[in-house]
């Protein structure tokens, strides 16, 4: 399978059932993504070498203005796309095989989940993966221990106050915070 199928396949929502190919191959791309973040995360590089390794896990070019503070882990890194004056914390894991969709001027705090992926709820196909985007706006501000769920997205100029579980939209210009998040109030622009 090539990459660009397989990526495809999962940005169309279809489901991923157990014991097929593309279950195959998503396993193929976390053993090289696991690698790479061995790489990435176990000596000091400097900024330019963060951003070598990101553009390798990821498959694309990243901007000099990108900015990561490892440790950072996922278990694809192919289904990732960062936008201009992106900062990403130390610990943040992404779940990446949906899709996730990070815009410009973002700021992600330490120890992000997004998680992109469910299962199917039947017990038995349960092992079936329905993948779905997340979707970062530009000028986003999410705090320290937030957990994005698969298929949200968080608009322009929002803020996701530390250790929220965005579980639904995020409407641009508000702020959300609490398990699940809600909206406590709104920016003005």
């Amino acid at each position: 399978m090539e990459l660009e199928e397989f990526l495809d396949y999962l940005n169309s929502g279809k489901p991923v059932e157990g014991n097929s190919e593309y279950l195959e191959y998503m396993n193929e791309l976390s053993q090289e993504a696991m690698k790479i973040t061995v790489e990435l995360n176990n000596a000091y590089h400097e900024p330019a070498e963060v951003r070598e390794y990101f553009a390798k896990l990821t498959g694309k070019k990243i901007d000099e203005s990108f900015c990561l503070f490892p440790p950072f882990y996922t278990d694809c890194g192919k289904n990732i796309t960062i936008g201009k004056n992106v900062f990403i914390n130390s610990g943040c894991r992404f779940q990446d095989q949906g899709g996730v969709f990070i815009g410009d001027n973002a700021l992600i705090g330490h120890n992000l989940v997004l998680a992109t992926l469910n299962h199917d709820f039947s017990g038995t196909n349960r092992n079936t993966l329905l993948p779905a985007p997340i979707i970062i706006k530009t000028n986003v501000w999410i705090g320290a221990n937030v957990t994005v769920l698969p298929g949200v997205t968080i608009g322009e100029n929002a803020v996701v106050g530390a250790g929220a579980v965005v579980t639904k939209d995020v409407p641009a210009n508000a702020v959300v915070a609490g398990v699940p998040a809600r909206i406590i109030k709104t920016i003005k622009s």
